[in-house]
């Protein structure tokens, strides 16, 4: 991450400047992005602010949920340097309104569609598969044509039909008898005491709300643990009086202490899972507080009333009078769903309150009914991106921020002990609402397709200020062919859904094969988009990719298993070398920071006949996410990997010169970081270090001899991370004191 965070500042539209497609015509030889010189550092600079709000940035891939979105500076700049011969100036096309006509690019694991989105933006034709339904119906969406005027007027048909039904549920009395509406209801888990069987609460701490930024807005608020009152308190504050009741407490101190928890009614302490787990139902939930929108247009946190426990009901009576009111699917083991197996959910629809399901199966027949199928479908993703904030696995992330942190932050399925519940329609105040989400990804969208913009750093004033760049890209928005032959006969787009070890591909159709594959590792983005395929199965019709009630495939290239993940990767690179021309090259974006994951990725580049001339460090996709907060050693940067069929490079071999090869190429680029200030941690070092290696070894002669080499190399690869990464510390904190 760069050492500032840079202000926007205006815009520059480029308008009508001259078009160099003629500039790059097709080419035989190295491409830029095997140069040394491949400028991989500016790129991660303009990449570090993408990342910080890509859904503002990038929306077009961020109408969904997705696990790995790739940042859209950064693979322009490998689109760009794939398609374009050594020696090209990559920093200077990219802010020029190049297109490349008639080449063709093929992304394998298209994800949410960021080499697809890149590549058109360029002009060239794209080709984009993926084995996960969710991602294949989020990639169609994004980049399909769209008439902008029948969206809004669908909204509004929508907001006209459901809207003011749904927002009934919302609703609360104030003390005055008036209504208002609310925007958040605060829920806590609770577990039964196996000693006296009272409930209790799994609060951690009795704050329930504190704003984002804490040690400058100060006040949180505190629910009393024996009348319920809510009490505005201090963040840090151990002491407190009700104003309710007059009991002093302390709102630092709740009833669960990590993994147990202790009754207040007699003090006995239990462990939490294994009390969840010995009984047959999910823990129960608890309404306790709401934070109201007043008539005058302010924010009020309240505990919860009569009225409210009334409307809850009311809600679960109705729902109970629906019928296929929701999908009924059931959760299939796996390592990201034993978690919440094991806390009894057997159904996905059980990670929702009967309110949530309510609202939720109003708004989706409603969809159900739009008569054009390419609205019906945009409208259902919309629908399934909202699933995401309104269940009782989201939390509240506070004021000063969007106030739903959403269920996979984790990026695990995380049963939540104190869950937020959203108004599911919203108010233009809400925050993770099908509403605000129709104005924050649909919307923003469909501007960004219509003219797309690029982000560019400059200096003003002794700072560094972003400048939003327009007039370099054609809009996104194609026709997209249903097969090979309609793309062969001049559609733009090819989608499809499979295993992409097999596909309809001619052989040496396309020029370059770009794609960040799953890596090896246990996030399985199977398991967890079945939350959302459920939904829209049960939306749209059976058929095509919804046939099946799970997206989980046994072709699946991600697995934790080793030998698994590499067969599988392997097969869908043998396809990969089948449609690649001759003179193409294979480009992928990697990180692992085990050497077990490197030898994977070099058994299976060298067994589908690939070998490895070129590998830059590049900023990653999370600047700020949960998982990278909690390791210890995060990981900021990936490698591109640019690969050339083997048979077309000689083989090399090293006389105990290996390392004297690899060193002074490792101690550049970690240098070339270094001047940007970056902070490269010990795994950042060790990813620079290893795609060296393999760089290197993947030129072997043999497959076993390069494994076997890389087995060895162990001590040296330790020593040389250790080496590059001490030094660069120290200077680095230096410099930075």
């Amino acid at each position: 991450m760069t050492a500032w965070m840079p202000q926007y500042q205006g815009k520059l539209n480029l308008g009508s400047a001259p078009a160099e497609e003629d500039r790059f015509p097709p080419f035989k030889g190295p491409c830029a992005l095997e140069d040394d010189d491949f400028p991989f550092e500016a790129i991660s600079q303009i990449a570090a602010v993408e990342s910080w709000r890509k859904e503002i940035n990038r929306p077009t891939y961020h109408i969904h949920k997705w696990w790995a979105h790739r940042l859209g500076t950064v693979f322009r700049a490998i689109v760009l340097g794939a398609l374009t011969p050594s020696g090209t100036d990559v920093l200077e096309a990219f802010y020029r309104p190049v297109h490349l006509r008639n080449r063709v690019i093929f992304d394998p694991f298209m994800g949410s569609g960021t080499t697809i989105g890149e590549t058109l933006k360029l002009g060239a034709r794209a080709i984009g598969r993926d084995i996960n339904p969710v991602a294949h119906f989020l990639v169609r969406n994004a980049l399909a044509v769209h008439d902008r005027r029948a969206i809004l007027e669908t909204f509004q048909s929508i907001q006209n039909d459901v809207a003011e039904t749904i927002k009934a549920y919302y609703k609360t009395k104030l003390k005055d008898g008036a209504q208002a509406d609310v925007l958040y209801y605060f829920w806590v888990k609770q577990v039964e005491c196996p000693n006296c069987s009272a409930r209790v609460d799994l609060f951690a701490t009795r704050i329930f709300a504190r704003h984002a930024y804490a040690k400058r807005h100060p006040e949180s608020q505190a629910t009393c643990p024996s009348c319920g009152e809510v009490n505005p308190v201090d963040y840090d504050a151990h002491n407190a009086v009700c104003s309710g009741c007059s009991l002093a407490f302390d709102p630092q101190e709740g009833q669960a202490h990590g993994q147990k928890a202790t009754c207040s009614e007699c003090s006995h302490s239990f462990p939490i899972a294994k009390t969840v787990q010995e009984k047959n139902d999910p823990p129960a939930h608890r309404l306790y507080a709401k934070l109201v929108l007043l008539p005058d247009g302010r924010k009020q946190y309240m505990a919860v009333n009569e009225s409210d426990q009334e409307l809850y009901l009311k809600a679960s009576e109705v729902l109970a009078q629906r019928s296929d009111a929701y999908p009924v699917v059931g959760l299939e083991p796996g390592y990201n769903t034993n978690q919440v197996l094991r806390y009894n959910y057997r159904y996905w629809h059980e990670m929702f309150n009967d309110r949530q399901l309510l609202c939720l199966s109003i708004l989706a027949e409603r969809i159900r009914k739009v008569p054009d199928p390419a609205l019906k479908n945009l409208f259902t993703c919309l629908f399934s991106g909202a699933l995401e904030f309104n269940n009782m696995f989201a939390s509240y992330k506070g004021e000063g921020t969007g106030a739903v942190r959403h269920m996979f932050a984790h990026h695990i399925l995380k049963p939540e002990r104190i869950p937020l519940e959203a108004n599911v329609w919203g108010t233009a105040k809400s925050s993770g609402s099908f509403m605000t989400m129709f104005e924050g990804r649909i919307r923003r969208a469909l501007d960004y397709a219509d003219n797309p913009f690029e982000l560019r750093l400059t200096d003003s004033r002794r700072r560094r200020v972003t400048e939003k760049v327009y007039g370099l890209s054609e809009p996104l928005g194609s026709d997209i062919a249903a097969d090979f032959d309609a793309f062969e006969k001049g559609k733009r787009v090819y989608l499809s859904c499979g295993d992409s070890s097999q596909t309809d591909l001619a052989d040496g159709s396309v020029d370059a094969i770009i794609s960040d594959p799953p890596f090896f590792d246990n996030v399985h983005y199977s398991q967890l988009a079945d939350f959302f395929h459920v939904w829209q199965r049960h939306i749209l019709d059976d058929q095509e990719q919804r046939l099946s009630r799970t997206t989980r495939s046994v072709a699946e290239v991600q697995n934790a298993d080793a030998d698994a993940f590499t067969q599988r990767l392997s097969k869908v690179w043998v396809e990969a070398h089948r449609v690649l021309a001759d003179e193409g090259v294979l480009v992928f974006t990697y990180h692992h920071s085990r050497n077990e994951g490197w030898s994977s990725v070099l058994h299976a580049v060298m067994k589908a006949g690939f070998a490895v001339t070129a590998a830059h460090p590049i900023k990653a996709e999370m600047s700020v996410a949960m998982p990278k907060l909690q390791a210890k050693e995060p990981i900021d940067l990936d490698i591109i990997l640019v690969c050339r069929k083997r048979s077309s490079l000689p083989s090399l071999q090293w006389n105990g010169d290996l390392w004297d090869t690899i060193l002074p190429i490792v101690s550049e680029q970690v240098v070339r970081l270094r001047e940007l200030r970056q902070k490269l941690s010990l795994n950042d070092v060790r990813i620079i270090v290893m795609a060296q290696l393999i760089r290197q070894l993947s030129r072997m002669r043999e497959l076993k001899a390069a494994l076997s080499l890389l087995q060895t190399s162990e001590p040296e690869i330790e020593d040389a991370i250790q080496n590059l990464h001490t030094p660069y510390c120290d200077n680095f904190e230096e410099a930075n004191s």
